[in-house]
């Protein structure tokens, strides 16, 4: 079986505009593909999407009449990533994830895959919005994560690591009154994390009463302020 040409000419890269608004034609998404020694961008992607819930318990007390104490977060459902390609003869969505499928080899159906796989995720930024300051975001130079871009230096993105990875539907209808063939499919992910930072209980996420050291955050829900009672921000 033969490898898919992944440089042929149309994966090649176009201009986007430069605003300060985030536009789809900016968000890059990369897959593990057949015959690739690293990460390579999947192309043709008509829309890429994600979803994540989970429930918020609330807490209340008999005698406390219509009160809600608190609420309390349940467990996080898996995100779960939409993901809409054009079909094309050369590489197919299954070869773009990593599995030997279309030309590469016998893979046809979910049910022949055997091992999960990752994507990543590049917001890339306009070149107005590299040069404004960013603060507080995990924005990454472009120029050293993405070896061998001609991404202008300076201009930077921001990277999402979506891990473990399963296909839990693919779809592709082929119909007479539309030329393009389109290949649906929706992603079920173990993780999701930056690719950069070190997660776990004591993360930095913003919004804590308590800093590092101690001290007072910056976090201003008046339910984990000091004096929980009192209403003293705004006036009140």
């Amino acid at each position: 079986m033969s490898t898919a040409d992944l440089t042929n000419y149309i994966y090649r890269m176009g201009t986007a505009p430069n605003t300060r608004v985030a536009v789809s034609q900016k968000n890059k998404i990369f897959g593990y593909a057949v015959g690739s020694n690293g990460f390579t961008q999947i192309g043709v992607v008509s829309e890429f999407g994600f979803d994540e819930s989970r429930t918020i318990d609330p807490v209340r007390g008999v005698g406390f009449g219509d009160m809600v104490a608190e609420l309390v977060p349940g467990v996080t459902e898996p995100m779960t990533l939409t993901l809409n390609r054009t079909l094309l003869y050369t590489v197919n969505i299954f070869q773009v994830l990593g599995y030997k499928g279309g030309v590469d080899g016998l893979v046809r159906s979910l049910r022949h895959h055997r091992w999960p796989f990752d994507i990543r995720q590049e917001l890339v930024f306009s070149e107005i919005s590299s040069q404004s300051e960013v603060a507080g975001t995990a924005a990454v130079d472009s120029t050293t994560a993405a070896a061998g871009s001609n991404i202008y230096s300076g201009v930077k993105a921001l990277f999402t690591y979506y891990e473990g990875c399963w296909l839990n539907s693919y779809s592709a209808s082929y119909t007479s009154d539309a030329a393009i063939v389109a290949e649906n499919s929706s992603v079920t992910v173990t993780d999701i994390i930056d690719g950069k930072s070190r997660y776990g209980e004591f993360i930095d996420t913003g919004l804590s009463p308590i800093g590092g050291s101690g001290t007072a955050g910056a976090g201003f829900s008046l339910r984990f302020a000091g004096g929980a009672n009192q209403a003293t921000q705004n006036g009140l």
